[in-house]
């Protein structure tokens, strides 16, 4: 099985910064895309940021600027670092990956991570 772990939340004042990390784990042959999307209080879970295997990256207009995705492939692992941080960006942050690996090397996957809370205050 391939698992994803998240960390990094917490709460912080507007205009702060915060860096999210995702680890993947398991047997994994190779990763696909690695991503990050959102649910804040009463809203649908929508896209943050993507990140191809080699590098491209895709932010929501909402972000851009803000936020930055970047991966360390060596460790299957992808980070969001978050600056100027508004209380609308108050949500669960959740890691998204998908690849080859698990139970057969050749067999795909796609699994969420359990999510991290990030609390913004005003």
């Amino acid at each position: 099985q391939v698992q994803l772990v998240e960390s990094g939340g917490g709460l912080v004042q507007a205009g702060g910064s915060l860096r999210l990390s995702c680890a993947a784990s398991g047997s994994i042959s190779s990763i696909n895309a690695m991503g990050w999307y959102r649910q804040g209080p009463g809203k649908q879970r929508e896209l943050v940021a993507t990140i191809s295997s080699g590098g491209s990256t895709n932010y929501a207009d909402s972000v851009k600027g803000r936020f930055t995705i970047s991966r360390d492939n060596a460790k299957n692992t992808v980070y969001l670092q978050m600056n100027s941080l508004k209380p609308e960006d108050t949500a669960v942050y959740y890691c998204n990956a998908d690849g080859r690996g698990g139970s057969s090397p050749f067999r795909y996957f796609a699994v969420w991570g359990q999510g991290t809370l990030v609390t913004v205050s005003s």
